[in-house]
């Protein structure tokens, strides 16, 4: 979709300052709230794909305005509503009420080995990838209500297959509950004067990993 966390090459947002010695998370609560999500993951009530999508589905002026971990808790909040697991009014009244239970529950002696097995989303398919290293290729101009990897800034743009990677979970399905829907995905090199025009630098490339459903020939 469209929306606050696309903001790639897009003017008047102020420069980037990075944070000298920055930790990894400034208060308590943004670890409490990254914990609770990935334990709220592994209850398999939701993929990755949603999660993600439940953290952009936002008002872009809330998304850009919000941190972080601010994000991430508006996008828990949504998930728990939309299965049924967080009552109305139960945040705003501080007070629990009876919800259906969750039925996978990640245990605290179990967060190490689930954290460091992953959830790899690689996937083996029969097709033949409609693509290989070095033919030109352009991202099509796709302007979806829900969830895609597809950048804005790369939509309609020219480029070159400088790697097949393999085939992965398509997450603009996935992320509707759509199925695992796998294909080949590639790394597509573009050329910075054909993303940004010719004031950028014209010794500086991108590469962008696609999903072969985004790619016409060129």
């Amino acid at each position: 979709m469209n929306g606050g966390q696309d903001l790639g090459g897009m003017h008047g947002l102020g420069p980037i300052n990075p944070e000298t010695n920055e930790p990894v998370f400034h208060d308590d609560w943004e670890a409490r709230i990254f914990a609770l999500t990935v334990a709220m993951g592994c209850s398999g009530e939701w993929n990755i794909d949603a999660s993600r999508f439940a953290r952009e589905n936002r008002n872009p002026a809330d998304y850009i305005n919000s941190s972080y971990y601010e994000v991430w808790l508006y996008g828990l909040e949504a998930l728990l509503r939309d299965r049924d697991l967080l009552a109305h009014g139960e945040l705003e009244t501080g007070k629990v009420q009876k919800t259906r239970p969750v039925e996978k529950i990640l245990k605290a002696g179990n967060v190490e080995a689930t954290l460091k097995a992953g959830g790899p989303c690689t996937r083996e398919i029969t097709e033949k990838a409609r693509f290989s290293v070095g033919d030109k290729v352009t991202a099509k101009n796709l302007n979806p209500q829900t969830h895609t990897r597809l950048p804005g800034y790369a939509r309609d743009k020219t480029g070159i297959i400088s790697k097949v990677n393999g085939a992965f979970v398509f997450p603009d399905d996935n992320a509707r509950y759509l199925g695992e829907n796998p294909q080949y995905c590639y790394s597509v090199c573009f050329e910075a004067a054909e993303l940004w025009g010719p004031e950028a630098n014209s010794n500086a490339s991108v590469y962008i990993d696609m999903w072969e459903s985004y790619l016409d020939p060129a």
